[in-house]
C-alpha cells in the first residue's frame, strides 16, 4: 500500500471513532512505525509499505481507534521544550499545564530559588522550570514510585539531572521551606463523565479522581502549603475550570496575598496562586 493510500484511510478510520486530531494522530502514527517524521511523510507520498510496516501502522491504528492515547502508543509527549517518556503510571502531560510553567518563570525569585513540585508525575513542570532556570534547586515528588521512577528517566533524556526526584504523599517525606510550590494534583470529581471519555480512560484514577467534588488535595495542599513556604514565596495549582472561584476562595481564606487566577490555551480558568507573606499573618 502506498504510503499517501494508508493516510488517508486511517485518518478516515480515525474520524470515524471520534477522533478531533485524525490527521495529526494518522500522521504521528506512521511517522512513528516508520521512524521518519512528519517532513518525510510530505515528501514521500508514493512510498510503498512493506508487510512488516503496514501490519505495525495497521496495529498502532486499530489501538488508536479504540482510544488508546497517542502519547501510549508512541511512549513518548512533548511538553515545553522536552520530549517526555511517558506510561500508564501516571498523567500524559498536557500544554494547558505550561500555563502553569510560565507564570512560574515570570515570578521574581532568587536565582538559586527552592522549587518544589507536588505530584510531579512524568517530571514534565520540575523538567520544564529546571530547563529554563538551571541555578534554581527543584525537587519533584510523588506518591508513586513508579511516577518518581519515570521522572528520574526523564530527566537523564534531557540532561537535567541536578533536578531531584523522590517518593513523598504530598508534603509526608518534604524538610525545609521553598520558594515556589507548584502542583497539578487530581482534581476531578468521581462522577464526572469526562472520565469516561477519551485519554483519561487509559491514565490512573489515582492522579485524575480527588474526592470533595474534586477539591480535596487541593484543600490539603492550601492547607499545609504555608508550613514548607519561606516569606514572600509563592504558591500555584492547576484546578478543573469550574474550580477557579472556590481555588481563590480557600487561598484567601488561608491569608495569601495576590491570590489571581491564569488562562489555559483555550481561555478556560486553569491556575490559581498567591503569595505567602508571614508577616502579615501576625
Amino acid at each position: 500500500m502506498l504510503l499517501e493510500h494508508w493516510l488517508l484511510e486511517a485518518r478516515q478510520a480515525l474520524e470515524s471513532s471520534g477522533s478531533d486530531s485524525a490527521r495529526l494522530d494518522a500522521e504521528i502514527l506512521l511517522g512513528f512505525a516508520l521512524n521518519k517524521n512528519r517532513t518525510w511523510l510530505y515528501t514521500h507520498p508514493d512510498y510503498s509499505l512493506t508487510s512488516a510496516e503496514l501490519a505495525k501502522t495497521n496495529e498502532l491504528l486499530a489501538q488508536r481507534v479504540q482510544g488508546e492515547p497517542i502519547a501510549h502508543l508512541i511512549g513518548e509527549r512533548d511538553f515545553w521544550s522536552l520530549s517526555l517518556l511517558v506510561d500508564a503510571s501516571t498523567l500524559i502531560p498536557r500544554p494547558d499545564t505550561e500555563t502553569l510553567v510560565e507564570w512560574a518563570l515570570e515570578l521574581p525569585l532568587l536565582a538559586n530559588a527552592r522549587v518544589l513540585d507536588l505530584g510531579t508525575g512524568t517530571g514534565a513542570i520540575a523538567l520544564a522550570l529546571a530547563s529554563e532556570q538551571p541555578s534554581w534547586q527543584v525537587l519533584g515528588v510523588d506518591k508513586s514510585p513508579a511516577a518518581v521512577e519515570l521522572a528520574l528517566k526523564n530527566s537523564h533524556k534531557n540532561k537535567l539531572t541536578r533536578v531531584e526526584f523522590k517518593t513523598s504523599d504530598w508534603f509526608s517525606q518534604i524538610e525545609g521551606n521553598f520558594d515556589l510550590i507548584v502542583s497539578n494534583p487530581p482534581y476531578i470529581d468521581s462522577q464526572d463523565p469526562h472520565l469516561s471519555q477519551g485519554d483519561v480512560r487509559f491514565e490512573p484514577p489515582s492522579a485524575l479522581v480527588a474526592e470533595q467534588q474534586g477539591l480535596a488535595d487541593i484543600i490539603h495542599i492550601i492547607d499545609q502549603a504555608p508550613q514548607y513556604l519561606r516569606d514572600q514565596a509563592w504558591l500555584l495549582i492547576e484546578h478543573g475550570y469550574q474550580q477557579a472561584k472556590q481555588v481563590r476562595q480557600l487561598l484567601t481564606a488561608k491569608g495569601f496575598q495576590q491570590v489571581q487566577t491564569r488562562s489555559d490555551l483555550g481561555g478556560q480558568p486553569r491556575i490559581s496562586g498567591g503569595q505567602w507573606r508571614m508577616l502579615r499573618q501576625s
